[in-house]
């Protein structure tokens, strides 16, 4: 779709937006050197190979070969076309594209009843938020909350709403709006009844929480009772649009303070972000009333290391922040846990002691996670009995053995010593024994999780000289357009070796030939194949020389050029066996001959 856009209009799109800001809203990044690295999108991976050049305006998989610029970033991450990924950046860059779009989508690929679905949820946002704030119908509902804490501010800022009792409001709302009663069923907005097929609504005079995707749009609600119905929340069932085993809450709003403070608080419910959010925490978020998933760790893995687990004090959920605080810890973040006293959660503290209390004695003193790890081994256990103590030691010292660090395992080694007058000796004895049998039992994380931008680079110098020199001379081609047209007659009508250098070195001459200057970006616009776009994106992450002496260009000329004659050699070598095994000695010799004058050549 690239053709529907002018080329000028496409390099002041890419001028407009830094890669780095557009990655950063995806991939946590950290600065190494010239270049960002962070944890790859495409792939699940614990250690960074995932790296963006600011100053070439691509990026780069070391792991799974992903590569491009920021429109293919777009594109893959999203699976969006490349016009809806120009028409994206294009707004994030304020510049006026003058297309037509689809109207109210941001993403024009999406199935019509799912595009549906996003749009029936906000329209009903809309109108719940304006019944609850500006309506005499909601205004039982709006003191309600106000009794509760919330302020006017929290309300507008989670979009907080009202559903009327009635029963079929929703239902005659959306219908008069052009939303298919049967896609309105599938959003879990309206309920089939089974004797007559009618419908009615699945929230009825309830306060209406939003739940919003990572991308900001509305995709399911909880509903809260005021009274003593049941259940005290309703919520949204499972459609093609809300899945709780992904969904993170208050995602899309807290990733800015997230990415600021590079610190994630991970709550139990929305419930406890939103009371938080009032205590000026706002990079809160919250699993949907589901255990933390593989999933969830991936999202916060990608874009913070640092969290912060704050669950009820009860005894799920201290299991649940011991199950959560794991599953995080073996992602590769750092964990603390902050502990709410007994019988209390987030919204209750806050309502009886006040925000800065919560703020700075609940959230400021968080636990490191071996800290934490203590107490919870504490649980149900009399230390006073010598049966319940040793088994207390033991577990602590299991898990001071997974402990990386040295520093770390000694402090907490003499922590348990000093509290149990147990020597140290003993101690590191028994913790010693219980590594050696862990390691035996179970495979070596670390071994198993290497960095695989390593993997990547050892590939890299077992690649034949002739691969890394077609690399080398492509790289300087893309840098320098003289260059380039310098290799051209240097190669003397030879192509080549790789079939994917040659295609992309045929496309640089065409990109050079119609005026445009080296740019790296720009040429990925250029190429058509995705594959051909990866080989350039790597090849382009590749360290090289600013300047080629000519003995170098030389070199890796000639590397190319052998190739080619150490192929012919290796057929003449054939050919020479193939002549002895037929006793055609005299046809054998002649190709013998051959094979030294080519040699000769190399």
């Amino acid at each position: 779709m690239s053709e529907r856009i002018a080329e000028e209009k496409l390099n002041e799109i890419r001028q407009s937006v830094d890669i780095v800001d557009v990655i950063g809203d995806y991939v946590q990044l950290s600065k190494q050197g010239r270049n960002y690295f962070g944890l790859c999108p495409f792939h699940g991976e614990n250690s960074p190979s995932f790296s963006v050049a600011p100053d070439k305006q691509i990026y780069h998989c070391f792991g799974c070969h992903a590569g491009g610029n920021v429109f293919s970033f777009l594109m893959e991450i999203e699976g969006l076309s490349f016009l809806e990924a120009a028409a994206k950046l294009a707004e994030k860059g304020q510049v006026d594209l003058q297309l037509e779009m689809p109207s109210g989508s941001k993403q024009p690929k999406m199935p019509q009843d799912v595009q549906q679905m996003i749009e029936a949820h906000e329209l009903l946002r809309k109108f719940y938020h304006h019944l609850l704030v500006n309506t005499k119908d909601g205004q039982h509902a709006l003191e309600y909350l106000l009794k509760r804490g919330f302020t006017k501010e929290s309300i507008d800022k989670f979009q907080i709403g009202y559903a009327l009792p009635s029963w079929d409001f929703v239902t005659k709302f959306l219908v008069k709006r052009g939303f298919p009663q049967d896609v309105i069923e599938k959003a879990g907005l309206i309920i089939k009844r089974d004797k007559d097929g009618t419908f009615f609504d699945r929230f009825r005079e309830r306060i209406m929480f939003p739940i919003f995707d990572h991308h900001g749009n509305t995709i399911a609600f909880s509903g809260r009772a005021m009274g003593d119905d049941e259940p005290k929340y309703l919520n949204s069932p499972e459609t093609a649009i809300f899945n709780k085993s992904k969904i993170l809450y208050n995602f899309n709003l807290a990733r800015p303070s997230i990415r600021k403070h590079q610190q994630a608080v991970l709550f139990e419910g929305f419930a406890d972000v939103i009371a938080a959010g009032r205590a000026g925490v706002e990079n809160g978020i919250a699993t949907m009333g589901t255990s933390l998933t593989d999933e969830h760790v991936s999202v916060i893995r990608r874009n913070v290391h640092s969290v912060t687990i704050c669950y009820d004090s009860d005894n799920a959920g201290i299991e649940a922040a011991f199950r959560a605080a794991n599953l995080l810890s073996q992602a590769g973040c750092s964990v603390k846990v902050a502990l709410m006293p007994d019988g209390y959660d987030p919204d209750d503290y806050i309502r009886e002691f006040g925000e800065a209390k919560f703020a700075n004695d609940v959230i400021g003193a968080s636990l490191t996670l071996m800290g934490f790890k203590f107490l919870y081994y504490r649980r149900g256990k009399n230390l006073h009995n010598e049966g319940d103590r040793l088994q207390y030691i033991e577990e602590v010292l299991k898990e001071i053995s997974r402990l990386e660090k040295a520093v770390e395992k000694d402090h907490y080694m003499r922590q348990l010593a000093s509290e149990f007058s147990i020597s140290l000796d003993a101690l590191q004895q028994q913790q010693m024994q219980m590594s050696r049998a862990e390691k035996r039992t179970t495979p070596d994380k670390a071994v198993q999780l290497k960095p695989q931008i390593t993997v990547a680079r050892k590939t890299d110098r077992l690649r034949p000289a002739f691969h890394t020199a077609e690399r080398r001379l492509i790289s300087h081609m893309m840098r320098d357009t003289d260059f380039a047209y310098k290799v051209q007659d240097m190669l003397q009508g030879n192509t080549f070796n790789i079939d994917e250098h040659q295609a992309i070195i045929t496309y640089l001459f065409g990109f050079y030939e119609k005026g445009h200057q080296p740019d790296s970006s720009a040429f990925l616009n250029y190429l058509e194949d995705n594959k051909l776009k990866r080989v350039v994106a790597e090849i382009e992450m590749m360290s090289i020389n600013e300047e080629v002496s000519d003995q170098e260009l030389a070199d890796y000329i000639k590397q190319v050029l052998n190739y080619q004659k150490l192929l012919k050699i290796k057929e003449k070598e054939s050919e020479q066996k193939q002549a002895e095994r037929e006793s055609d000695f005299l046809r054998a010799a002649a190709i013998a001959a051959e094979i030294i004058q080519l040699r000769k050549l190399l």
